[in-house]
């Protein structure tokens, strides 16, 4: 007799070469046989039944807990096979119902906001410092990459995306620059030392900014690099130059939008130039992958430009550029993935095996909304006059240019010491 499982899977996956063992020990292949082969083990029929119940959240969990073991092929391909295939006709009453009340609690959630903006970034940005090690570059950006010329390395990369942004951003010597969303400090000690400018970091993660402040003290950069535990929303200043915010977008949330570029607009002075860093999807979303939501990004939220850009329009700034760049982030993360799955020994024995498959399926995750769903980075240039940005974008080519020579004088990265 059939599961309810090995419906779902066979009214799912028609192409493909998937084979699954169930907990009762039968195997079954499923598909057309074409492409490479994916093989899952189930341990126990409760793990079946949570997944058909809620596929979203429970795939994870029980991965996660060592209940589903992928046994040919990787967890990418496994996701990668499923979303090739699935179709709304797919959907079961139960995803149906899960969907719907989700959808209600984010609206409900909505109505009400709490901050918890400061407890939601420590859940995973001041994690073990020495995990970020085992996979980012040499100067742990945590964001896209720029993978501009193609078939450059990860470091490489990294180091275009920091020269591409400070090529839109028009700086000169001098001039001050806020950083929203600081990180480890590689983006401000970038911009100080390739372009003469002062930075003030913020961040609400306490373990960045030691980090980041130990960087730019060992550098040399502490009187024109700062870093501050400081929330964007509280923050009183006089205008800055320019304001820079890079893979911090993503932790706003959409009811808080026009906040956010109000803030912008009160923090730049009015010749001065933004870029924003975010990632997008296609559409708004009615609501965020439990998975994600429960264990990596509590809070988090991805948004349609088309989110954006009235909260944009309302504060008063200017849009000058947009860039959508589809595919950079999707080798960024294969980038990751396969050096945080090189590393796995020394992951382990910073947390555990529950952990790791945590986090692989997180990379992986990640790595499949850019691959199948249609995920992208956009790159917004805002200003307060329209004047401030020359009317082409010949500029920033030149710009990018002038950089990368005097990167050849820049002091190779030290280090991170944790």
């Amino acid at each position: 007799m059939t599961s309810r499982l090995e419906d779902l899977l066979t009214r799912i996956i028609r192409k493909g070469n998937f084979r699954v063992t169930f907990a009762d020990g039968r195997t079954k292949t499923i598909g057309d046989g074409s492409g490479q082969p994916v093989a899952l083990r189930f341990t126990d029929e409760k793990a079946e039944n949570e997944l058909v119940a809620d596929p979203q959240l429970k795939l994870g969990e029980i991965y996660m807990d060592g209940r589903m073991i992928v046994e040919e092929g990787d967890i990418y391909e496994l996701l990668a096979l499923v979303k090739s295939n699935t179709l709304a006709e797919d959907l079961s009453f139960g995803m149906v119902w899960r969907g719907l009340m989700r959808f209600c609690l984010t609206r409900i959630c909505g109505l009400f906001p709490v901050n918890h903006n400061r407890r939601n970034v420590a859940h995973h940005y001041d994690l073990s410092a020495k995990l970020f090690d085992l996979f980012l570059d040499q100067d742990w950006q945590y964001s896209c990459a720029y993978f501009h010329p193609e078939g450059i390395s990860l470091d490489e990369a990294q180091i275009a995306k920091k020269r591409h942004i400070a090529a839109k951003l028009l700086l000169e010597p001098k001039q001050r620059v806020l950083e929203i969303g600081s990180g480890w400090g590689g983006m401000a000690m970038y911009l100080a030392e390739m372009a003469g400018v002062e930075v003030n970091g913020i961040t609400l993660s306490t373990e960045q900014l030691r980090v980041s402040r130990g960087r730019a003290e060992k550098r040399g950069l502490s009187d024109r690099v700062r870093f501050d535990l400081q929330d964007y929303r509280t923050m009183r200043s006089a205008p800055f130059d320019r304001i820079v915010s890079v893979g911090m977008f993503e932790h706003v949330g959409r009811h808080n939008y026009r906040h956010f570029f109000s803030k912008v607009a009160e923090l730049l002075k009015e010749d001065g130039v933004m870029v924003l860093h975010s990632i997008g999807q296609p559409y708004p979303s009615l609501f965020n992958n439990p998975f994600f939501e429960k264990y990596i990004f509590p809070g988090g939220y991805i948004p349609s430009v088309a989110e954006v850009l009235p909260a944009v329009e309302k504060s008063g700034l200017l849009v000058r550029d947009i860039e959508i760049l589809p595919h950079h982030y999707a080798h960024t993360l294969r980038h990751w993935r396969q050096r945080f799955l090189a590393r796995k020994a020394e992951v382990v024995s910073l947390y555990d095996e529950r952990f790791f498959r945590m986090w692989e399926f997180y990379l992986a995750g990640s790595e499949m909304a850019f691959s199948h769903e249609n995920f992208f980075i956009f790159q917004m240039q805002l200003t307060r006059s329209q004047f401030v940005v020359p009317d082409n974008r010949n500029y920033i080519a030149e710009a990018e240019e002038r950089l990368k020579v005097m990167e050849g004088a820049r002091a190779p990265l030290e280090k991170v010491e944790f």
